[in-house]
């Protein structure tokens, strides 16, 4: 099982890099994207729904930043929208299809400001909202497999420049002590299962492959599905926005 997971910035101007060209020719099974800076009426155009594939999109009501899609070759069981938190899912951060004993997972994690209180505190409400699901959801009969941009960089491995960035949201310990606690609740960071490397980013923040980069962009797995990891890769060979995809490869079968 292939799964690609994408923060697209922007999803029309992703499809105009090319992003669907390339896509097309790696053979996924799931399709995770978010940030899709677009409503589904926005994205009536073919190339938005690739041949073989069951497209889901979840959006932003009220503005179209944020949104977040999932696309699936074999037809889901159910599809399931937000955290059943009005606040934050009037913003289209969080899709799920569901399987027989198998869920995948498509996440939009809030990026949040350093120095600005307010929007701290509402990143730390939504992690808070989402480790709680993760709490609750761990003791289902059925993996789980979450991907997405969770908007932190877990460790310093994960930044090039570690002492601009322990001052930016995203690497400031409160940060990185809830992915401490993900992965205490038994979820696994898949890339970091098969690959140790200090150059592996998947995200800009001075856009686009220019200046430090950050890894951000997960797939955290059911810590039974560990032994189910079989590759892992960042694509940087084309630029299709400020996050490069990440694709997993998965020894399962639905």
């Amino acid at each position: 099982m292939r799964i690609i997971s994408f923060c697209a910035s922007g999803l029309q101007n992703a499809a105009e890099r090319g992003f669907y060209d390339w896509v097309s020719r790696q053979d996924a099974d799931f399709i995770c994207i978010q940030n899709l800076g677009a409503q589904e009426y926005d994205l009536q155009a073919d190339v938005y729904f690739p041949a073989g594939y069951n497209a889901y999109f979840f959006d932003a009501v009220d503005s179209k930043s944020n949104g977040v899609a999932i696309y699936c070759r074999e037809l889901p069981k159910a599809i399931m929208t937000g955290l059943g938190s009005a606040e934050f899912d009037v913003e289209g951060r969080y899709i799920q299809a569901d399987f027989e004993s198998l869920s995948v997972c498509s996440v939009l994690v809030p990026h949040g400001e350093a120095g600005n209180p307010a929007s701290l505190k509402r990143k730390a409400q939504f992690t808070e909202l989402f480790l709680s699901q993760l709490s609750k959801i761990r003791n289902k009969r059925r993996d789980y497999i979450i991907c997405g941009n969770w908007n932190v960089a877990h460790s310093p491995v994960d930044v090039e420049d570690r002492g601009t960035s322990s001052s930016m949201s995203g690497f400031l310990a409160e940060d990185r002590r809830w992915l401490d606690e993900v992965k205490e609740l038994g979820y696994v960071d898949a890339f970091r299962e098969i690959n140790t490397d200090s150059d592996e980013f998947t995200w800009w923040p001075n856009g686009e492959m220019s200046g430090p980069g950050w890894r951000v962009d997960y797939q955290w797995v059911s810590v039974d599905l560990k032994y189910s990891i079989e590759y892992g890769a960042i694509y940087k060979k084309q630029v299709f926005s400020d996050h490069a995809p990440l694709t997993m490869d998965y020894d399962l079968e639905l």
